[in-house]
């Protein structure tokens, strides 16, 4: 098995791509080991001293590390990955649970249409994008002109973040959108 790596605009995660499928059809974003209790594969992660954080997408998983050097932990990390998919274990166990990747949402009745297109436009043309630097973006809310977005994986905490949704994902979507007036992130 071959894991490739790249470099994220977060210097403090890179992303492997193990070749394979790693969630079909949603993505997990883990910041701690209890939060990970569902995943055999983000628990050996974070076993790795300086493991901060792991998100999984669909043939990504990018590593989030503390203040250690990649050199230290990249090949224990390797290692984790490739144990892991040679075993045979799924990358989460099946607890029954699926992920609402609506709960917490929040905008107006009257509002739905708007957000329906501002969904669509971050399916289409954002996620792919962000998917490709190692994170994901979902959508939260829209109030008042304003679209929250919770950022993960590689975009959480990256300094290009903030670049990432003044000028690219606010631009775009009130290109399209003429009653977006703005894009924040939810913390």
């Amino acid at each position: 098995m071959f894991i490739q790596t790249e470099a994220t605009p977060n210097p403090a995660t890179l992303k492997f791509l193990p070749g394979q499928t790693v969630l079909a059809q949603e993505t997990r974003d883990y910041r701690s080991v209890s939060e990970a209790e569902e995943s055999p594969l983000a628990q050996k992660l974070f076993s790795v001293e300086g493991v901060d954080g792991v998100f999984f997408g669909q043939e990504f998983i990018s590593v989030t590390k503390s203040d250690v050097e990649w050199a230290h932990i990249k090949p224990a990390i390797l290692g984790a990955i490739m144990e892991h998919f040679m075993s045979g274990q799924p990358v989460l166990n099946d607890t029954g649970a699926q992920v609402d990747e609506t709960s917490g949402e929040f905008f107006e009745e009257s509002d739905a249409e708007t957000v329906k297109v501002i969904k669509e436009l971050l399916e289409t043309r954002v996620r792919p994008a962000v998917a490709n630097d190692g994170g994901d973006i979902t959508f939260q809310g829209f109030k008042d002109g304003v679209v929250f977005l919770h950022m993960r994986g590689a975009c959480a905490g990256c300094p290009s973040s903030t670049a990432t949704l003044k000028h690219g994902i606010e631009n775009l979507l009130r290109h399209f959108v003429p009653d977006v007036q703005e894009v924040r992130p939810v913390i």
